[in-house]
């Protein structure tokens, strides 16, 4: 056999064991794409919309309630706090650089223990969201804390959905056009690999191999048992290792009647994405054991494009529907009266969220 065969089919095996480049595997999905790129292709119909809408930022009014609504900067105990409290996990808000001890003591009168969930009031795609187990740990959050933040208790229930309503302020007109399912990142034991090794063997895992090492450090050296699945990660973010799925099946007009009377008390809410847990589907039909743990305004994407089954065309056929929706509810909401923000302010907005600057929010409190 030639040493050239040889070479071949030794980098064939290396291949196989160890899966594509990184950099192939994130060309070749477009939910690894950088989110400028993979939205170019839709700005021509973001343009038209705006021309028929007489305002570039016509979408600013689908929500008259949240600020801007809902592009950026948008503060979540703000709109966390219009939500019925049957459906929200125990919630606090803390102002920047509060003192752990004060946190502490805060959530013991709460009745909150660890896990806990916390994440700042200012932020989006799972930035900055943490699930803490400790003290220690949640000392360290606080120190480099960059702003306000809220801590949430940590809801175990294993369903966790993304839901995107809409309804129109001038008729009783509801509906969902888009429902994930979220498929948290884990592994599977085989009683002798390590966690680190197992990772090597999905492309999923391996995206998120140098940012578990920072994170978990030795802890990926553990061996796990044979048939033992291990969940990576908790937090139900694509850009973290979340599968996300679609859920287009559980689309029905129980469900709908569900986020209607969800909606219904959220005043100036009309178009966005609730992520919440819930129980089980039969309990999401009933619109019992919910626990929504935000609620997005108009950047909300219909996350369940993002399903590895979905082709590229389908996924921008997908969104641009959505858009068109939005602009319809928000074209209702400007004939109601609604203010677009002016395009120097979005201007402005753009700037500073791409700078990483943070908008100061005002002392606010909420209890559990």
């Amino acid at each position: 056999m030639s040493k050239t065969l040889i070479r071949c089919l030794s980098f064939c095996a290396q291949m196989k064991k160890k899966g594509l480049p990184l950099y192939f595997v994130k060309w070749r999905s477009y939910e690894y794409w950088p989110f400028w790129f993979f939205f170019m292709p839709l700005v021509p119909w973001w343009i038209y919309l705006a021309i028929r809408a007489k305002s570039f930022t016509y979408f600013t009014a689908a929500n008259p309630g949240i600020e801007h609504g809902g592009v950026f900067g948008e503060s979540k105990i703000d709109i966390l706090n219009k939500i019925k409290s049957n459906y929200l996990p125990k919630t606090l808000f803390f102002k920047k650089l509060t003192p752990t001890n004060i946190v502490l003591a805060t959530l013991e009168q709460q009745g909150l223990t660890f896990p806990i969930i916390v994440k700042p009031n200012v932020g989006e795609r799972g930035d900055e969201v943490e699930k803490v187990e400790t003290a220690l740990a949640l000392d360290r959050y606080v120190i480099r804390s960059k702003g306000d933040f809220i801590v949430q208790e940590f809801v175990d229930y294993e369903i966790e959905l993304g839901v995107l309503y809409y309804r129109f302020p001038d008729s009783d007109i509801t509906g969902i056009t888009s429902v994930v399912a979220k498929e948290f990142l884990t592994v599977t034991g085989d009683g002798t690999s390590t966690i680190a090794e197992l990772m090597q063997y999905d492309d999923r895992a391996r995206l998120q191999l140098e940012n578990m090492t920072k994170r978990l450090g030795t802890a990926l050296n553990e061996i796990i048992l044979k048939g033992e699945k291990r969940n990576l990660e908790p937090i139900g973010n694509h850009c973290r290792g979340t599968k996300f799925l679609s859920g287009m099946h559980l689309i029905n007009d129980q469900l709908v009647k569900v986020f209607d009377d969800i909606a219904s008390e959220i005043d100036g809410f009309y178009f966005g994405r609730f992520d919440l847990k819930v129980k089980s589907v039969e309990d999401l039909y009933k619109g019992e054991n919910i626990k929504i743990l935000e609620l997005n305004g108009v950047t909300s994407e219909p996350a369940h494009i993002y399903d590895p089954s979905y082709s590229l065309f389908r996924a921008y056929k997908e969104i641009a529907q959505n858009m068109t929706m939005m602009y319809k509810v928000s074209k209702a909401n400007i004939k109601q009266g609604a203010k677009v923000t002016p395009v120097f302010e979005m201007a402005r907005l753009i700037k500073v969220h791409f700078g990483r600057e943070k908008i100061e929010t005002p002392n606010q409190s909420m209890s559990a």
